[in-house]
Formats: C-alpha cells, sequence, structure tokens
C-alpha cells in the first residue's frame, strides 16, 4: 500500500470485534483511519457515517469506555483512551481551583 493513500480498510480486530453493534464497529474502524488532515476526516464523518464532528466524537467518547470496544481493538481503544486522559489533565491544570468563600 502507498503510504500517501489514508487507510481505508477496517482492521480485522474491529471487524471481528465480538458483542459490538456493527454502527460501533464502524466507528473504531473510522477511527482507525490514518486521515492527511482533520478536514477530510470531518467530510468523512458526514459522508460516511452520516455524523457531525460533535456527535462523533461524542458516541467515539462513550465507546472508549465500553469493554467489548476494548476487547474488539485493545490497541486503539487505549490509546485514545490515553489521549483523552491526557487532554482531560491538560484542562485540569488551565483552570484554577475554586475558591471556597
Amino acid at each position: 500500500m502507498d503510504r500517501s493513500e489514508p487507510r481505508t480498510a477496517v482492521p480485522p480486530a474491529v471487524a471481528a470485534g465480538p458483542g459490538l453493534a456493527e454502527s460501533d464497529r464502524r466507528l473504531l474502524g473510522f477511527e482507525a483511519r490514518e486521515w492527511p488532515h482533520p478536514g477530510v476526516k470531518e467530510e468523512a464523518m458526514r459522508v460516511e457515517l452520516g455524523l457531525s464532528a460533535a456527535r462523533y466524537y461524542q458516541r467515539l467518547g462513550a465507546l472508549l469506555d465500553e469493554p467489548e470496544a476494548l476487547r474488539a481493538d485493545p490497541l486503539l481503544v487505549r490509546r485514545l483512551q490515553r489521549l483523552r486522559d491526557a487532554r482531560e489533565a491538560a484542562r485540569r491544570r488551565r483552570i484554577p481551583p475554586a475558591v471556597a468563600g
């Protein structure tokens, strides 16, 4: 496969993921693909999945907490969980603690 083209195939682990709904497998497979830049990915969200970017990321965030998703593609799900946790930690560092009073 030419490295300049985005991956479009659903990874085998996601395709065979037990206990996941077809829409959840499609969501994980979509997230596993490589994208040249965010605009291409957002357009593909609308065209291929019929979801806005906001709704896509809401569903993906919920899916990351599902044990079935972790069993279906542990490397992807753990990587996404680490990214989510790092963003949350960075957000907490930016927000000053509430002042009691």
